[in-house]
């Protein structure tokens, strides 16, 4: 009787928790690894203080663009007025004058980039009533003053083209490194998500190792009340069962942290549920070393990153060079000015106003100061393209490494395929001689904990393998799974 009460018992118990499983597998969304992707590029706070450099950078050459074309500018001065004594050297006397005036300034200035000039057209007219004490007069009336005016360096580089050049550079670069991040966060997020799969994995041998161990505790308690086995054996049962239940739960705790952790790295909220759905299929891929590594050379975005050092480097040089430069400006500007008490006559009798003026400076001595600085700044370039070399060599040891570990890896495949082929068989064979008796439960245990962990086994090659394919796919910037040049620098634009 007391026997038929625990079996009523441990039925209920099991379908409750097959509804509250149920329950918990219908509030679960499966999340596919893409899907982990695009979270991640939109939440993960890495990729956005990237995204904001690459909008800094953007909009520093927009500013820059935009400076280049024509300023218009207008200042007024709707009133001032001044009254002062001075001493008048001309008449020997002081005199006191007072002035009242308004005025207006309009500008339109233009750079021009090919000769790092600057050509201004400006406007000055104004109303005056002044008063001067000596003449005891009062002079009023409006004036215009009208000019057209050139800018030009001579004998030194083109500033205005050398910063558009830095800043376009500087687009390149954090284009270049949001793309770089962009491919850390991938392998980062793949390993997490691959990582949570191993855990569900995990989860789901130890659930059938403990289901496995259930089966073999009915057998033997079955025979134990029969009186045909010993009740040691039922003793070493009930310890099988307990520790793979022990197990069981273990794995649980180990799928719910995993899976909390990989929700704060790709910005998911800590109170959804999810289910992983990877595609671990493995085929063999046929791979070209030496085409790989061309890839890599061509494609690696850290080689243009290295390229883009030196060119800075060399406009370092160039702006260190121009430190105590021989150099001059030559002005030249060309006008007409005209006054009048009345508006419409103030072209009247109009004067004409030309200025032309060259200025040079000549560095005579400054210690060697020049002269050690660009030493200085020719060692940064040579440091710059040591760097280059060594980052393309390391390119080719990166492929070469993970050449090898595909290959090393297809046959730890195939070797843990047929591991868990037979280790199923032979935890088979020996649950038939459980069920006769001719075998102990510690024994049986011996070759579930073997199925467990070729199973486990397997499954951490394949997921090497995806890694490592992926790992390639970064290292080259080629799919060769989906035989696609991988060129993410392009999706950009809209960022």
């Amino acid at each position: 009787m007391k026997s038929s009460n625990r079996s009523v018992i441990r039925l209920l118990f099991t379908v409750f928790m097959l509804i509250i499983s149920t329950m918990s597998g219908m509030s679960q969304k499966g999340l596919t690894l893409e899907e982990a992707l695009k979270i991640a590029e939109d939440n993960s706070p890495t990729m956005k203080k990237t995204r904001l450099s690459l909008v800094r950078s953007r909009e520093n050459l927009n500013a820059q663009n935009a400076a280049l074309k024509s300023q218009f500018s207008l200042s007024v001065n709707p009133i001032g007025y001044s009254q002062n004594r001075e001493f008048n050297d001309l008449i020997s006397e002081w005199n006191t004058t007072k002035t009242t005036e308004s005025f207006g300034l309009f500008t339109v200035s233009q750079p021009i980039v090919l000769t790092d000039a600057r050509i201004s057209l400006n406007n000055r007219f104004g109303y005056k009533d002044s008063y001067s004490e000596y003449t005891d007069k009062t002079t009023k009336g409006f004036s215009n003053r009208l000019s057209l005016s050139l800018d030009q360096p001579l004998f030194t580089y083109n500033r205005t083209k050398l910063q558009l050049k830095e800043l376009q550079l500087a687009l390149e670069n954090a284009q270049l490194n949001y793309a770089i991040q962009l491919l850390s966060l991938e392998r980062q997020v793949t390993q997490a998500f691959y990582y949570v799969y191993q855990q569900q994995q995990s989860l789901e041998i130890a659930s059938q190792a403990y289901q496995n161990m259930q089966q073999s505790h009915e057998i033997i308690k079955n025979k134990v009340d029969a009186g045909i086995s010993r009740r040691e054996e039922m003793f070493q049962a009930e310890l099988n069962l307990a520790t793979t239940k022990s197990d069981f739960e273990n794995k649980q705790v180990s799928l719910e942290n995993a899976k909390d952790d990989f929700k704060i790295m790709i910005g998911m909220s800590l109170f959804d549920d999810f289910l992983v759905l990877p595609n671990i299929a493995v085929d063999t891929i046929g791979i070209d070393v030496g085409f790989a590594i061309d890839q890599g050379l061509a494609n690696r975005m850290e080689l243009r990153q290295r390229k883009i050092n030196i060119e800075t480097s060399e406009f370092d040089l160039i702006q260190t060079k121009a430190l105590n430069e021989f150099k001059g400006a030559l002005g030249l500007s060309v006008g007409i000015f005209g006054d009048n008490e009345k508006f419409g006559n103030v072209y009247e009798n109009p004067t004409d106003n030309e200025n032309v003026s060259l200025s040079l400076t000549i560095p005579l001595w400054d210690w060697g100061e020049r002269k050690s600085r660009i030493k200085a700044t020719e060692a940064s370039i040579e440091t710059a393209n040591i760097t280059l070399e060594e980052e393309q060599n390391n390119i080719i040891l990166g492929v070469r490494k993970v050449y090898r570990n595909l290959l090393n890896l297809q046959n730890q495949i195939e070797i843990a395929r047929r591991s868990v082929t037979n280790a199923q068989l032979t935890y088979d064979l020996n649950l038939e001689k459980y069920k006769n008796g001719d075998l102990t439960g510690m024994d049986l245990n011996i070759y579930q904990n073997q199925l467990s962990e070729q199973q486990l086994t397997y499954t951490n090659s394949l997921i090497s393998y995806k890694l490592e394919l992926l790992n390639l796919k970064i290292q080259t910037l080629y799919d060769f799974e989906k035989k696609t040049p991988v060129t993410p620098v392009t999706t950009l634009e809209n960022k």
